[in-house]
């Protein structure tokens, strides 16, 4: 399997020292310099010399990790971990085992690495929540996914950024120039483009030969206005990397770089100053506003592996490096990340929990709260990275290797908006926490419903093309509907303020609100049933009250037929609240028909006049 670009944009992967014997000399060198396909040959060679050691297979089983090469890293941590290994190669093996879908396992493996690093962020977030696969699993989907044209297939494609004038940029291993990676012995990387029409099709990719050299070139982030890119580059293409003469190898680090677009063409390109030959700043993504810089970076004083970072921009000053912090960064691997123009933070993650392999998480920097993962819409069992979205053409992209080969994916957004129920006393505008919310949708099939928080509020994520109905209940009070229109992605607040329940009842009768009927039926309707639950709660609040409960038509139709459709009404609405916990004894109903109308218009009424004659009463017989 070929070897993902996620590894070599995470560098500086820490090294462990020099083999136990003569044996593993050479491989040991090669895996220092990281060129791991070299050393898994000669550590293999070391296997067949029946002169292999758990060592060994701790060795191979890391150069098939950081290679991405799943099955072979699990074959070769199993038999590592024959005897106790460090921490990190317990967690290694969990990721590796998620990644094949074995989460069991992973735990347990998972259960080793917590007890011996009990303060690490990861073993915290295993040991407060370590069957979490089934709830991500359930994360509302926010993107439909489909293919693109433009893969190569044979090679690596990722790491793809829309412009604002429909340009396609992307980096690909596709150029077979003859020079190869000495660490994956694959083709170095190349920045592409291409140009996307009306239709979403894109055109065929180019190389974009001023910005691209003999060495790895990418990925990238476009200005808004689409005059200045940042890139990352390989330092050996221009000279800076470290000689390392016990190796006899250069080792070059990812470093940021700038271009400025010149008459149609890139050019005037500098290195950033945050760049340095000990460790690698790389996965740059610029601000709509161009004032700040995020990047990935293994620089000193992070949390793990690799880290998000920013620094803010100004013209050609760059500030201090600033580290993301905790709830973006974790003690493993976060890289990839994507400032989207509403202030979302797209990031690729090993550490925080995920379906295995890199997962793509957002961060929200408009509200500060923990990172979520995308869900399994986007993220696989495999690496899934450099996700980006284009809010203004309202598409997206992202990568994965989910095929066995880096592919880039496209990702419409599913426009959604936030509805948030506030609910409150009607007459004293007291916030009311623990009420009921339902949220129902166009058809008044229920979709969720939660309580509302201490703050009186509750808050739901819907789809944009739709109409929902939010019911409201709560002891004491009239349960209420409120209709909510459909959006454009813009998030809504209902204020649903409750009628005390006490108010419905008088000195002769409690009133509700009619209780309708389908046309020539006498099946309770859902409308029905949400006023006839105020009665229920009304009669457990008086256990003596006992009710009788009239039902009357208008004065179309037959007398004779009309007496025997209220009956038949009248004894649905009292079924229905006996099965709703009330004794039976505290209730009667009668069907009255047309015989006491409320308006005495007989065949001349109105159609307003009808309805009013349509009613049921709740009287009163003893309280």
């Amino acid at each position: 399997m070929k070897k993902t670009y996620s590894l070599l944009c995470l560098l500086l992967i820490v090294t462990l020292g020099y083999g136990q014997s003569k044996a593993t000399e050479k491989a040991d060198k090669l895996y220092d310099g990281y060129q791991y396909v070299d050393a898994i040959d000669a550590y293999l060679k070391v296997v067949e010399d029946n002169s292999a050691d758990t060592y060994v297979y701790k060795q191979l089983a890391d150069s098939y990790y950081h290679l991405f090469n799943i099955k072979e890293a699990s074959t070769w941590y199993k038999k590592a971990l024959t005897t106790t290994q460090d921490s990190e190669t317990y967690f290694r093996y969990a990721q590796v085992l998620k990644s094949e879908g074995n989460y069991d396992q992973a735990n347990k493996q998972m259960d080793i690495f917590s007890k011996m690093e009990p303060n690490d962020q990861r073993a915290k977030a295993h040991l407060k929540n370590p069957n979490y696969i089934p709830k991500l699993a359930d994360i509302s989907k926010t993107f439909n996914v489909e293919e693109v044209g433009i893969n190569d297939g044979a090679q690596s494609d990722f790491g793809a950024v829309l412009s604002n004038d429909n340009i396609l940029y992307f980096v690909s291993t596709r150029k077979m120039s003859g020079k190869e990676d000495a660490w994956t012995n694959q083709p170095y990387l190349d920045i592409y483009k291409s140009t996307r029409n009306e239709d979403g099709n894109l055109s065929e990719p180019e190389g974009v030969e001023e910005l691209n050299t003999i060495y790895h070139d990418g990925p990238l982030t476009i200005s808004a206005d689409g005059k200045t890119m940042y890139f990352s580059r390989d330092g050996h293409s221009d000279g800076t990397f470290k000689k390392i003469k016990s190796k006899r190898v250069k080792v070059a680090q990812q470093g940021i770089y700038k271009a400025t677009m010149v008459e149609g063409k890139w050019g005037n390109i500098e290195a950033l100053p945050i760049n340095s030959i000990e460790y690698t700043v790389s996965h740059p993504s610029i601000s709509s506003d161009g004032k700040t810089l995020y990047f990935a970076s293994n620089m000193p004083n992070g949390m793990g592996d690799s880290d998000i970072w920013k620094i803010s921009v100004s013209g050609n000053t760059y500030g201090e490096p600033v580290n993301l912090g905790p709830k973006v960064n974790t003690s493993g691997k976060e890289g990839f990340p994507y400032i989207s123009e509403d202030g979302i933070l797209y990031f690729a993650s090993s550490g925080h929990q995920g379906f295995g392999g890199l997962d793509i998480f957002q961060f929200d920097l408009n509200k500060n709260e923990a990172s979520v993962n995308l869900g399994n819409a986007i993220n696989t069992t495999r690496d899934d990275f450099a996700f980006s979205v284009n809010n203004t053409l309202k598409v997206g992209y992202f990568s994965s290797n989910k095929s066995g080969v880096d592919n880039i994916y496209m990702a419409i957004p599913i426009c959604q908006f936030e509805t948030v129920a506030l609910v409150k006393d009607q007459d004293t505008n007291a916030i009311l926490p623990g009420a009921s919310v339902t949220i129902l949708d166009a058809q008044l099939n229920e979709i969720a419903a939660q309580a509302t928080e201490m703050t009186g509020k509750t808050s739901f994520n819907v789809s944009c093309d739709n109409t929902y109905t939010i019911n409201v209940s709560m002891d004491g009070y009239e349960t209420a509907s409120f209709k909510v229109e459909a959006s454009e992605g813009e998030d809504v607040i209902v204020n649903a303020d409750l009628k005390p329940i006490n108010e419905m009842i008088t000195e002769t009768e409690v009133k509700l609100k009619n209780i309708y009927f389908e046309f020539n039926k006498s099946n309770i309707t859902n409308q029905g049933a949400l006023e006839l639950d105020k009665l229920v709660e009304i009669m457990k609040d008086y256990p003596e009250m006992v009710i009788m409960i009239r039902s009357h038509t208008d004065t179309k139709g037959k007398a004779d037929y009309n007496l025997k459709l209220s009956e038949r009404r009248a004894q649905s609405t009292m079924h229905y609240v006996i099965s709703k916990g009330v004794n039976k004894a505290r209730l009667s109903a009668k069907g009255m028909g047309s015989t006491t109308p409320k308006i005495d218009c007989k065949s001349n009424c109105t159609e307003d006049e009808d309805a009013q004659n349509r009613r049921s009463e709740f009287l009163i017989v003893k309280d």
